[in-house]
Order: C-alpha cells, then structure tokens, then sequence
C-alpha cells in the first residue's frame, strides 16, 4: 500500500514539474488547450493545466537574418542575371506567425523571389548594377505589407551579390581596364602639360630677369657716360672761368697800375686768344680793337727785334 502511495505521488510530482514552464526572455509560447489556441505566455512563470494544455510553438522574437540563394532574375533589356538576397525580419506576433502561414520561412523566400524579380524586371542592365538601394528600399516596403498577416515585420533587405552572365563579366572587365587606362593617359598628359608650363614660365621669367638686368646695366652706363660728360663740362667750364678771372684781375692790376685804355684792350685781345686756347682758326674782333691789334703786333715785333 505504502508503495502505490509512494507511486502515485512521485507521478503527481512529475505531471506537476512538467505542467510548470519558465519562459525565458525574448522568447514566446504559443498554448493549445485541447487543440484550439488558449493564449501566448510572455517572459515569466506559468503552469499549464495537465494533459489537455499543450505548447504548441516556441517562437524567437528576437531578429533573425535569412539568407537565400542566389535567384535566376531577367532585366528589362533581357539580360539574365542572378541575385542573391539577405532579409531581416522580426516576430511581432507569435499567435499569427503560428497560424498564419505552414512554412513561414519558406513563404518569404518564395515572396522574395517573386518581388525581386518584378522589381527588376522594371529595370535594365545598368540601372539594376546602379540602383541597390532603390531596389532594397522597394523590396522591404513590399515584404512588410506581405509578410503583416503573418506576424512578421521586415526590417531590412539587402542584395547581398548581383551576378551577371560571364559574356557581360568580361565585357564589364575589359570597359574598367580601358577607362582605368584612359584615366592613367590623362593624368600622364596632364602632368606633362603642366611640366611643360612650368618650363616655359621658368623661361619666360629668366629672359625677364635678364632684359631686366640688361636694362638696368644700360642705364647705369649711360649715367655714368653722362656723369662723366658733366664732370668734363664743369672741369672745362672751370679752367676757363679761371683763365677769365685771372685776366681780369691782370686787367684790373693794370688799371691800378694807370695803364692807358690801348693798353687795356691789347689784354682783352690776349684774354680772347686764351679763350680760344687755338681752338679757332679765325677769331672775329670789334672794329674799334682791330687798329689797337695791329699796332700791337707792330709793337711786339718791335720789342722781338
């Protein structure tokens, strides 16, 4: 007797510890009581009533990242490429996530597929290689409508790698080489061009320093020349200021000394021939002195002799 006791509360025991559920954080359960859904437990404690109540789902709530492979897409200019696709999404509702859809993650990977390639299908080669983040933008708005009765919120969409036919590879491959190329000739061009300018502006700034420097050394000559030219006329005009002012003193001595005016005027005669320093072939005279210049020359024979 002891003995079934003993069993039947070591079973209480056990339908007990297995009817008490510790929901842990980010985590949701989805409850059925007798096959029809009771409720959802959130984080916490909580006990289920034994045999008819069950934990049908236990839902993630945190957000999760599905990567799909590469799907077959036809561009507008009909050009088939493969595109492979991240999405990450996120449970809102784990009662509509339970019941809304049998295979949820198979569900957007097929929604996917169908939406990338109606977005793309709009869209041709160059404009699909050019446009991600118009394409990601489109694909999230259009998952999210899709995937609200589900309980699902799409938070992102990425293109994770766009895949074009090998053809339009090699052609892509050899149009970067060239244009690589074009740009590596117009850099070379135009640090020869520049080269080229800051020789000829060396040049043009040397033959200016030069003319200057000619320039400069020309007009010093020529004030020399002219400096020398003054300095010369002032020496000249000197010596015969001197030679005027020593006649004159004479002149003057002479009429201190009561000299009669014949006289004074033969040393005017001998001033004018001084001045002449023999320069003149021919000096011209006033009428009055030519007589007195005549009985000079009588007189200094006469005194010769």
């Amino acid at each position: 007797m002891e003995i079934i006791v003993i069993g039947l509360i070591v079973v209480i025991l056990a339908v007990f510890v297995s009817c008490v559920k510790i929901v842990p954080q980010a985590q949701a359960y989805v409850v059925e009581r007798l096959g029809a859904y009771q409720g959802t437990w959130s984080v916490g404690f909580h006990i289920k009533m034994p045999l008819i109540d069950k934990v049908a789902r236990r839902v993630n709530l945190k957000e999760q990242v599905a990567d799909f492979p590469p799907q077959p897409v036809i561009t507008k200019d009909n050009v088939t490429m493969r595109i492979d696709t991240v999405v990450f999404y996120q449970i809102t509702d784990p009662k509509l996530f339970t019941y809304g859809v049998e295979n949820p993650m198979m569900a957007i990977e097929n929604l996917t597929a169908t939406t990338l390639r109606n977005i793309i299908g709009d869209l041709e080669l160059d404009q699909t290689l050019t446009s991600r983040e118009t394409i990601n933008t489109k694909m999230r708005a259009a998952l999210d409508i899709a995937t609200d009765p589900w309980g699902i919120k799409v938070n992102r969409v990425e293109l994770k790698n766009i895949i074009p036919p090998a053809e339009i590879q090699n052609a892509m491959e050899k149009q970067m080489k060239a244009e690589r190329e074009r740009r590596e000739a117009v850099t070379r061009a135009e640090g020869e061009k520049k080269a080229k300018i800051l020789s000829a502006e060396g040049e043009k700034e040397s033959a200016i320093l030069k003319a200057e420097a000619d320039k400069q050394s020309a007009i010093l000559r020529a004030e020399a020349q002219k400096e020398k030219m003054i300095r010369e006329a002032e020496g000249e005009a000197a010596a015969i200021l001197k030679v005027q002012q020593a006649n004159a003193d004479g002149i003057r001595m002479l009429k201190e000394a009561g000299a009669d005016e014949a006289v004074l005027k033969i040393k005017s005669l001998e001033a004018f021939e001084k001045v002449a320093d023999g320069q003149a072939n021919t000096i011209l005279l006033p009428a009055e002195l030519q007589g007195i210049a005549s009985v000079a020359a009588t007189w200094k024979e006469a005194v010769k002799k």
